[in-house]
């Protein structure tokens, strides 16, 4: 062979390998990978126009394009991991920024079993920063797509490749945390951690993103995920369990979360309102069960005594959530339909098997009836007629006035120290109107709003329940322009007291003595075969809720775990 010309472009071999075509490009160190087929890589046979490929990534394409990006991550070659996902772009500033912003070292990328177009994979590597490397491994995983536009394989793009609790706009930073280390005590002075209290993970993120700065301690050196931003036009959490429901309120930041710590800062210290036998009750209680929120406060003081949740490190349903409150709404119904004097404790009340409005017909549980009935017996019952019979008496604003200004649910304004939704009571009209009336519809709540609803109704005064005292840091608690009516609150305690007795709350609230009063409810979610169970009760100066997402009639199975807690409190 002659001698290649200067200039000359490298020449290129093909060879073949198990079924495939490598062209290997001589000199240039890379290696172009083809199919074989009809019309070879670059077209149709015939010359005419490509075929697009469709349909979903064989298992050796999944297995090609999988083991190429990892290779490329783990040389550290961005450009060519990033060349291999369907977004190139935001691939490439997540993978430089593990190295440049994180700190990491190169990563040991171990692949797992693939399932279908998914690879699992673990990630092992050393972070370094404030003199010290620590060693971090983690689990993630990976997805391999058909790109529709031209049927190329690559890896569909998500944050959470490069680790699973990335979210789009979030960055893995190491340095000096954004803020000290806090030690947040319970209402007695004993330190309340994550270990102890695992439901208070996330409010232990959110009390040092909130007072970390202002306890007097000190940053220390860590890795941790940066959030991203919220959208200024953005609302708040929706809970990913609720099919049907609305966005929250606020758009509030979600707290950054230490993965490593390099160096120990020095904490300062936050006093919150936590009660350490009561929130080791709740604990212990929710985990018992599969989906369960619960939150316990004073009524006379709106101080938060616990909260938990069935999965401490997922959404805080119990302050955050917005789910429909099923009939433990009716306590506001029934607190405006006294106050506009359409029902009487113990006047007669309808209460038929059903009920037309708005073009819906609505029914009682197993289609019950109580003919010649009070409406202490319809409330005590749960009959959902006795309310949507009243729905043409009222305005189309009523229920989300009273909520407003008498129960301070969905004004926006609460400030408990941490995160939270403050409920939702919007304007309805016709059906959904009705609908609200029984806790459906439009309307959203938690265990937070549906156990200060309870406190509300034992002493007739909003009090905003709170974490985290007032004169920590200076903020105003969220006030109503008024209070109940005095008679309608005496009823409404009246029918309370008589459900947690005689109605459909006895059998949870059996043995709690005289002081008590209760709700139970259920609401129906699309897409779910049992209803979340509810249920808001008190016992003296203690009131709690409870939701149990999918666990049927709130008397079964949101009752008991309340009435567990109010007799342990």
């Amino acid at each position: 062979m002659g001698k290649r010309r200067r200039g000359e472009r490298p020449s290129a071999r093909p060879v073949l390998l198990g079924g495939t075509i490598a062209v290997v490009v001589a000199g240039a160190g890379l290696t172009a990978w083809a199919l074989s087929g009809d019309g070879g890589p670059g077209g149709a046979a015939g010359g005419g126009k490509p075929e697009i490929p469709k349909g979903p990534p064989s298992a050796v394409e999944v297995s090609r394009t999988a083991e190429g990006f990892l290779t490329a991550w783990r040389g550290g070659d961005v450009e060519a991991a990033a060349a291999l996902t369907d977004d190139a772009s935001a691939a490439r500033a997540a993978l430089t920024g593990f190295r440049k912003d994180a700190k990491a070292g190169a990563p040991v990328l171990t692949p797992g079993t693939k399932a279908g177009a998914t690879l699992p994979f673990t990630v092992r590597t050393t972070v370094t920063g404030g003199g010290n490397s620590e060693p971090l491994s983690y689990g993630s995983e990976l997805t391999v797509v058909r790109r529709a536009s031209d049927g190329k394989v690559l890896v569909g793009w998500k944050p959470s490749v490069v680790h699973p609790e990335l979210k789009a706009g979030d960055r893995l930073v190491t340095g000096d945390a954004g803020t000290p280390p806090i030690k947040a005590l319970d209402r007695s002075g004993g330190e309340l951690t994550a270990k102890k209290y695992p439901s208070l993970v996330g409010v232990l993120d959110a009390l040092r993103e909130r007072y970390g700065d202002k306890a007097g301690g000190k940053p220390g050196v860590e890795l941790r995920i940066v959030r991203a931003a919220p959208d200024k036009d953005a609302k708040g959490p929706k809970d990913a369990a609720d099919a049907t429901g609305t966005a929250g309120s606020k758009a509030e930041k979600v707290p950054d979360k230490t993965l490593l710590t390099l160096a120990e800062g020095t904490p300062g210290t936050v006093r919150t309102t936590i009660d350490a036998g009561a929130q080791s009750a709740a604990e212990k209680e929710t985990a018992k069960r599969k989906q369960a929120s619960v939150v316990l406060l004073k009524p006379s003081s709106g101080e938060i005594l616990a909260v938990a949740n069935s999965r401490p490190e997922g959404f805080n349903t119990a302050f955050q959530g917005s789910l429909a409150p099923g009939s433990t709404m009716k306590i506001v119904s029934a607190a405006l339909l006294l106050e506009k004097d359409l029902a009487k404790s113990d006047k007669k009340h309808p209460c038929p098997k059903y009920s037309s409005y708005g073009g819906w017909k609505f029914q009682n549980l197993e289609k019950f009836q109580i003919k010649n009935g009070t409406f202490r017996a319809s409330f005590a019952s749960s009959c959902n007629t006795a309310f949507i019979t009243q729905s043409k008496k009222l305005k189309d604003d009523d229920l989300t006035k009273l909520a407003q200004d008498v129960f301070g649910l969905g004004r926006d304004n609460w400030s408990i120290g941490v995160p939270s939704f403050d409920g939702s009571v919007p304007v309805q009209q016709d059906a959904s109107k009705a609908a609200s009336l029984i806790g459906q519809g439009g309307v959203r709540a938690n265990p937070l709003n549906m156990a200060s609803v309870a406190a509300t109704a034992k002493t007739g005064t909003f009090k905003q329940p709170y974490l985290v005292a007032p004169d920590v840091d200076d903020r105003t608690l969220a006030r109503t322009p008024r209070a109940m009516d005095g008679d309608a609150q005496r009823q409404l305690r009246d029918l309370l007291q008589y459900t947690a007795t005689s109605g459909s709350a006895a059998e949870a609230m059996a043995g709690l003595g005289a002081d008590i009063g209760a709700k139970t409810g259920s609401a129906e979610v699309d897409g779910q075969k049992k209803p979340n169970g509810w249920f808001t009760a008190w016992r003296g100066d203690v009131a709690a809720a409870a939701v149990v997402q999918e666990g049927g009639r709130g008397g079964k199975s949101a009752g008991p775990l309340v009435a567990k807690l109010l007799k342990s409190s």
